[in-house]
């Protein structure tokens, strides 16, 4: 039986990662070694990003909700739980979508709210 001697897949992994390292600074992008490493950091951050991307947009529609609703004479929390009480399911990215978009209709629904108080 032949030897076979792992040359082509050791080079495949190794183009793979500096393939994925393209673009970095310095010996980061030419060297399979420290490449590997900050792709496997770059990896981290991703992750960490796609979880923070999440939080981002939350506050951000809590904020515009909140503006808007100060615009109606009322705070967020007090918005919020109105139209809890008024039986209003809506999720906080579609009333920060109506609060910038249509006014009129986050007037009604904070109206909506008052009235359940």
């Amino acid at each position: 039986m032949a030897r076979v001697k792992g040359a082509m897949m050791t080079r495949k992994r190794r183009n793979k990662v500096l393939k994925a390292a393209k673009g970095y600074w310095g010996a980061k992008s030419k060297h399979f070694k420290m490449a590997k490493e900050q792709v496997m950091k770059s990896g981290n951050y991703a992750f960490a990003g796609r979880k923070m991307k999440k939080r981002d947009f939350r506050s951000l529609w809590i904020t515009r909700i909140s503006a808007e609703a100060k615009v109606n004479g009322m705070n967020y929390s007090t918005m919020m739980h109105g139209l809890k009480k008024a039986g209003v399911d809506l999720n906080r990215k579609m009333l920060a979508d109506l609060a910038v978009s249509d006014k009129q209709a986050f007037a009604a629904l904070a109206a909506q709210a008052k009235a359940a108080l």
